[in-house]
């Protein structure tokens, strides 16, 4: 007699959680997307889930002193132009000198 679809699930639960398997979810945007499409086409993996343990997995295998640059997120550094600079000093002083009573403190 074949097996119902409730008792095939809760047979794959059972098995789930005698492995101590759990469910991870990643939700990325367009460009993550691309590239771990490119590092499976790459690898010849055909399984996101696959690609993503075996990643999880080298990674640990380098240890935290080589693994730490690999996962430290990039910082944008945001620099201003002088012009940019200047022009946001000077429309600052003009705000500064409408607000009356506010003194003006140009810094050295």
């Amino acid at each position: 007699m074949a097996k119902t679809n409730a008792e095939r699930s809760a047979k794959a639960a059972a098995k789930k959680k005698s492995r101590g398997e759990e469910e991870i979810r990643l939700h990325c945007l367009p460009g993550t997307r691309r590239a771990l499409a490119e590092l499976m086409a790459w690898s010849g993996i055909e399984e996101q889930g696959e690609a993503i343990t075996l990643m999880i997995h080298r990674l640990h295998e380098l240890g935290p002193q080589t693994s730490a640059p690999l996962l430290a997120p990039p910082r944008h550094i945001i620099e201003l132009s002088q012009n940019v600079s200047l022009a946001f000093h000077r429309k600052s002083l003009l705000m500064i000198q409408q607000d009356p009573g506010d003194e003006v403190v140009i810094p050295a």
